[in-house]
């Protein structure tokens, strides 16, 4: 079993930063990869950024492409997504994901950035 907690989530302005962590426990030796999606009302759950848990690779959607940043602390069990250059179309709520023999989510984070 894998646990995902999400932070730093919160109200921000347009063209304002926010980084998010996720702290993960329990068998971690098994993920192989880490992940944050968000989800906005009435909306699907769509990707936003991965990185590997024992890589440097990263992917990103294409729309925070050059303003979010996926990073990791194996050291601390964390993930973090760093998120400069807010638009209001980031409103959502921001989840963390671990990927092992199945997927697991964190209970989310609310983001919301006002014009």
């Amino acid at each position: 079993q894998v646990q995902l907690v999400e932070s730093g989530g919160g109200l921000v302005q347009a063209g304002g930063s926010l980084r998010l962590s996720c702290a993960v426990s329990g068998r971690t030796f098994m993920i192989y990869a880490m992940a944050w999606f968000r989800q906005a009302p009435g909306k699907e759950r769509e990707f936003v950024a991965r990185v590997g848990w024992s890589s440097e690779s990263t992917a990103y959607a294409d729309s925070v492409k050059g303003r979010f940043t996926i990073s990791r602390d194996n050291a601390k069990n964390t993930v973090y997504l760093q998120m400069n250059s807010l638009k209001p179309e980031d409103t959502a709520t921001y989840y963390c994901n671990a990927r092992e023999i199945r997927d697991y989510w964190g209970q989310g984070t609310q983001v919301t950035v006002s014009s």
